[in-house]
């Protein structure tokens, strides 16, 4: 990923973007703003030393599985399991207290939380004092979000907020966690900042077992973030800060004029522009967003605009490289060299368990022959390898908050992972390592900020013609995004419906007539019908429905709505319409 960014951001001037931002955008927007630095504050190992555990928009029995078996593996006396979602999920159906709430009315939820816990007293006001900016305001700001009007709002009652904060407050170390449910909304930025809110206001960060922690499942996720030079440096850092600029001009020993002034354009307008006929190339490496992107028609139609579209991929069969004018195969990860770097910033080494045969090529050696081809010249004379290119982007990291200059590529081999920062000449002491330990911040002032702003309607209202809200999600245990792998896997394929299908709740199928695995039609206000089979299931709302990701249906009812500040797309509340389906 640094290679690609080398070759098509700095030489071609090209604009790049990534899984992040279908992912993970949130969060790092969420972390720069609050912390100062896309920097989650966790270890792994929190899970097992937390006595309150609260999940928000997440299904970690589904969705990550590892982690679930973390929480079960917690041997606290009288730990507390909270699940925090609008969906009966499995993994709130294995939790302690499980409080179904409206859809997207998770701000509301979280700034009545956070007045009730300030009326209450129950905050660390040492804390707050001492580690955190902004709290006054915060405070004044959330007095207008009162228990009298929460179960109106949110469908949780006066009652159950109040018990919520009576298990923080009398939790010794407590730890909130979200993902997706959270990062894919129209205002997630500042519901993810709302749960970072709560761990600041109470102390809860930087110790063993807390924090407000993201979790996602990619197992690169700080890598690409933080080393893959899209929506910033390498190592971190914006485009127009000088300082910066020189720094990883130098690491990389180029003139500095060759990196970008500022980001480029993220994966949204991408798509907008070649519709608009204003971007005629496209390369996409190892990901199916005919599939897997919002509203996803609008990428079908972008296919058949292109000039020149490329695929880099193990398959050539999938929704996005069926189509495309240029494939490039690849080998899987079985026969790759490198570095990952997972959600709780841990390196670990990628080394091949079989070599690569007459002909192959893996995905580095494709960007760099493209590079060569390209004409860059001696500018590749440092990137020939993944040994290189790691020791790159440890002299770009140098005096960053995650700083990895004092990581040995080889000795990351049978070991258990370095978590970031480790510096040159830092001596590793413990495997688990937290930040924020010293309640000191990468922000200016080295404090915490409380950021916060009013809850936004859905920018697409429900109305008698879309009376019903749609949430997508992971389907099962099995299935991964759009199926490209776990397709292969015998039992998975043996167990899981082939059919694209959508949860529906057992008073709404029985007023509507709609029999359990009946065919119905589902439209969306982007105006989009699919057809899926009908679920009856407990775990949904009356009012709404939950389609899982692995179907291509499914995507093409989610319409082009982002968040304003981390333009990650809204999956999550999609106004729809169903009806029964003629002679199915």
């Amino acid at each position: 990923m640094a290679l690609y960014g080398h070759v098509m951001r700095n030489f071609m001037g090209a604009n790049v973007d990534g899984n992040t931002r279908l992912c993970m955008a949130t969060s790092v927007v969420a972390h720069k703003q609050s912390f100062g630095f896309d920097a989650p504050p966790y270890t792994l190992n929190d899970f097992e030393l937390s006595d309150t555990i609260i999940l928000i928009g997440a299904n970690p029995v589904v969705a990550h599985p590892i982690i679930w078996g973390r929480i079960k593996a917690n041997k606290i006396p009288g730990k507390k399991v909270i699940v925090i979602d609008p969906r009966n999920s499995e993994t709130a159906k294995r939790a302690d207290y499980f409080y179904r709430l409206k859809a997207k009315s998770d701000l509301t939820l979280m700034y009545t939380l956070a007045n009730t816990l300030i009326e209450k007293g129950w905050i660390d006001e040492a804390y707050i004092e001492a580690h955190t900016e902004n709290f006054e305001a915060f405070k004044e700001f959330v007095k207008d979000y009162t228990l009298d009007q929460v179960e109106e709002k949110t469908h949780i009652t006066a009652q159950q907020v109040l018990e919520l904060a009576t298990m923080i407050h009398e939790g010794k170390n407590v730890s909130l966690w979200w993902t997706m449910g959270i990062n894919q909304g129209y205002e997630a930025v500042r519901n993810a900042q709302a749960i970072i809110n709560i761990a600041l206001m109470t102390g809860n960060i930087g110790r063993p077992g807390t924090g407000a922690n993201s979790i996602t499942g990619q197992s690169n996720a700080m890598g690409s973030r933080l080393f893959s030079n899209t929506a910033g440096l390498y190592g971190g850092g914006d485009y127009d800060n000088s300082v910066r600029r020189a720094a990883v001009a130098n690491a990389l020993g180029i003139e500095e004029s060759l990196l970008p002034t500022k980001p480029t354009l993220p994966y949204n307008a991408i798509i907008e522009k070649i519709n608009a006929g204003e971007i005629k190339a496209l390369w996409i490496l190892c990901t199916n967003p005919r599939h897997s992107w919002i509203n996803n028609e609008t990428f079908k139609e972008a296919m058949e605009k292109l000039e020149l579209f490329i695929v880099q991929d193990i398959y050539d069969d999938t929704e996005s490289s069926e189509n495309c004018d240029v494939f490039f195969p690849v080998v899987s990860g079985l026969k790759k060299e490198g570095t990952i770097i997972n959600t709780e910033r841990r390196l670990s080494a990628v080394r091949p368990a079989l070599q690569m045969e007459e002909n192959e090529m893996n995905d580095f050696n494709v960007i760099l022959n493209v590079g060569k081809a390209l004409g860059m010249g001696s500018l590749l004379d440092a990137w020939q390898t993944p040994r290189d290119v790691f020791n790159l982007m440890k002299k770009c990291s140098k005096g960053m908050p995650c700083d990895i200059t004092g990581v040995d590529y080889d000795g990351l081999v049978d070991s258990k992972g370095i978590q970031w920062p480790f510096k040159e000449g830092d001596v590793l002491t413990e495997d688990q390592r937290r930040l924020y330990e010293d309640g000191q911040f990468y922000t200016p002032s080295k404090k915490a900020k409380f950021m916060f702003e009013n809850p936004m309607d859905n920018p697409l209202k429900l109305s008698e013609d879309f009376p019903y809200i749609l949430n997508t999600g992971r389907g099962t245990v099995g299935q991964w995004h759009t199926q490209s792998r776990t397709r292969e896997i015998p039992y998975v394929n043996d167990a899981v419906s082939h059919q694209a299908y959508i949860h529906i709740n057992e008073k709404l199928a029985k007023e509507l007539g709609i029999e359990n695995q009946e065919i119905i039609e589902v439209s969306s206000i982007n105006g989009v019908s699919k057809q899926f089979m009908a679920m009856i299931s407990d775990t949904v709302a009356y009012d709404e429905l939950f389609a899982p990701i692995h179907y291509i249906e499914t995507n093409a009812l989610t319409p082009s709505l982002y968040d304003s500040y981390s333009k990650e797309p809204s999956y999550k509340s999609t106004p729809v319409q169903i009806k029964k389906v003629k002679g199915a």
